[in-house]
């Protein structure tokens, strides 16, 4: 079986890009001309090769398959694929073997994955650092459009990508560990092994994790010179505009991540950062205040698209009266850890749910506690004006779904959108 281990393996070759999103995209462009390329997708509306329609079969003729991150590592496709002998990584595996790996960071984790990169990222400009994020916050790194010769290239990793990695970066930080994505890896088990792949996969590195008890439950499955590290406890969250006690836990591995790879002290990066704290900008969808009317503030959590990130949004919100706008796309998580952070709120709350994940949340919830208001909307109008109802004259509408978008909506970003339209309408 022919196995490259980096792009200037494949000239003369024939290759699958086997899913046609951001990253299969990127692949094409990156090959073409260097190659014969097959390209295909599930999705008839992609304008490629159909899977079900003779692209798998062209798929089998190929000498090795660029798997993108939405095509599951255990899906039927791909083990039909890997039984004929074909050879099934990702671009971003192959990029991984042939960069200088002492150059990258990357960061996984149930929640806090796109804003520990960005973190990480500012930090090292403000120390004057060329630093760049990429993966799942930006561009994919092979992209060609990027340029990767020089500087730290900080990576967000999904677990989608971590299970084709066979190679990790030289530093390694995992923000958290929760349920996500059950649908995909089929269990929660599977689902953590598969998360933590990154830290074992090969070559020698370094691995920030939070010292927490879910994580220290798994430590025998995570791999590398593993450092823990305490929550940050001085006021550089609330400096850096950054909410909730995950936030501390972000900004904390940030500080030992950039005090690692740059030799610096950590009471130093930590003075520079709080000169410069000011001017950092958080990402959109996370707690982002949208508007505050007639004392009633409109917060969007909508990157919240599982159980850990919502239930961390609730713990911020702890004493406000609250109209929660849950649910969505149901991809078969368990629940009952976000219901029982509903139901044992002690100010007023109305859930407002949305999709089959919505409907699931409420019955758990309403199985712990049934006095908590509860409707369901389909359009997003008609969910703000229940919550101001219900709050009254002050309280938090808040969007944090728990839940990914894709029962009514293209992404996380466009449910967002929405919400924000709503809300300045």
């Amino acid at each position: 079986m022919f196995r490259p281990t980096g792009f200037s393996d494949l000239a003369q070759k024939r290759v699958g890009i086997y899913g046609y999103g951001l990253e299969g995209r990127a692949s094409e462009q990156l090959l073409s001309g260097i190659c014969e390329l097959v390209i295909v997708d599930d999705d008839p509306k992609a304008g490629v090769l159909v899977t079900s329609s003779g692209g798998l079969e062209e798929l089998m003729t190929c000498d090795v398959v660029l798997k993108s991150p939405g095509v599951p590592r255990r899906s039927a496709s791909v083990v039909q694929l890997e039984k004929n002998n074909v050879y099934v990584t990702s671009s971003l595996n192959l990029w991984m073997n042939q960069v200088d790996r002492s150059r990258v960071i990357g960061i996984t984790g149930t929640k806090g994955k796109s804003t520990t990169t960005a973190l990480i990222t500012f930090f090292l400009q403000c120390l004057g650092e060329k630093a760049q994020r990429l993966g799942n916050i930006g561009l994919p790194p092979y992209d060609t459009s990027v340029d990767t010769s020089t500087g730290w290239l900080v990576v967000e990793i999904s677990s989608f990508q971590a299970t084709d990695l066979d190679v990790a970066p030289k530093t390694v930080a995992l923000t958290s560990l929760g349920s996500d994505h059950i649908d995909w890896h089929g269990s929660l088990e599977q689902y953590r092994s598969d998360k933590l792949q990154l830290t074992r996969a090969g070559g020698e590195h370094t691995t920030f994790v939070p010292n927490s008890e879910v994580v220290r439950s798994e430590s025998s499955q995570i791999g590398g010179t593993v450092v823990f590290v305490d929550s940050e406890t001085s006021t550089l969250t609330e400096d850096l505009h950054l909410l909730g006690e995950h936030s501390h836990s972000n900004v904390a591995l940030a500080l030992e991540v950039v005090s690692f790879v740059t030799n610096t002290p950590r009471s130093e990066v930590h003075a520079t950062v709080s000169t410069n704290a000011s001017s950092f900008v958080p990402l959109s969808g996370r707690l982002t205040l949208v508007a505050t009317k007639n004392g009633i503030k409109f917060v969007d959590d909508g990157l919240a698209t599982s159980v850990l990130p919502a239930v961390a949004a609730l713990d911020v919100f702890k004493d406000d009266s609250l109209a929660l706008l849950i649910g969505g796309f149901d991809r078969g998580v368990d629940y009952v850890p976000l219901a029982q952070a509903i139901a044992t709120r002690t100010r007023p709350t109305m859930l407002l749910s949305m999709g089959p994940a919505g409907k699931r949340i409420v019955e758990e919830t309403l199985k712990i506690n049934s006095e908590i208001a509860h409707t369901s909307f389909e359009l997003m109008d008609e969910a703000l004006i229940a919550g101001t109802e219900f709050l009254g004259t002050s309280g938090v509408v808040l969007l944090s779904p728990g839940a990914p978008s894709f029962d009514r909506y293209l992404n996380w970003e466009e449910r967002s959108n929405d919400f924000a339209r709503a809300v300045t309408n």
